[in-house]
């Protein structure tokens, strides 16, 4: 079973799509396939946004393992005032 990543609508200027099955078993390798996927997706885009699991906002997801069945969202961070 794969996971579900679904884009912003502003990464869906760079993906053509709101949504893409991955079989990314953690959070690294999740950006690699997915920018590897999308020619004009860089690495830098959605390394500065947010990300939640399973409906969850993940402060530092670089160690985060992604489950078979997992919804992953990438979202643009809101800066607080």
């Amino acid at each position: 079973m794969q996971s579900k990543v679904i884009f912003s609508s502003e990464l869906q200027k760079f993906t053509g799509e709101a949504q893409t099955e991955i079989s990314a078993t953690n959070y690294r390798s999740l950006v690699s396939e997915i920018v590897s996927r999308y020619e004009k997706l860089e690495e830098d885009e959605i390394l500065k946004m947010a990300v939640a699991i399973d409906g969850e906002i993940v402060h530092d997801p670089f160690l985060e393992q992604i489950q078979p069945g997992s919804e992953v969202h990438f979202l643009y961070r809101i800066s607080g005032g």
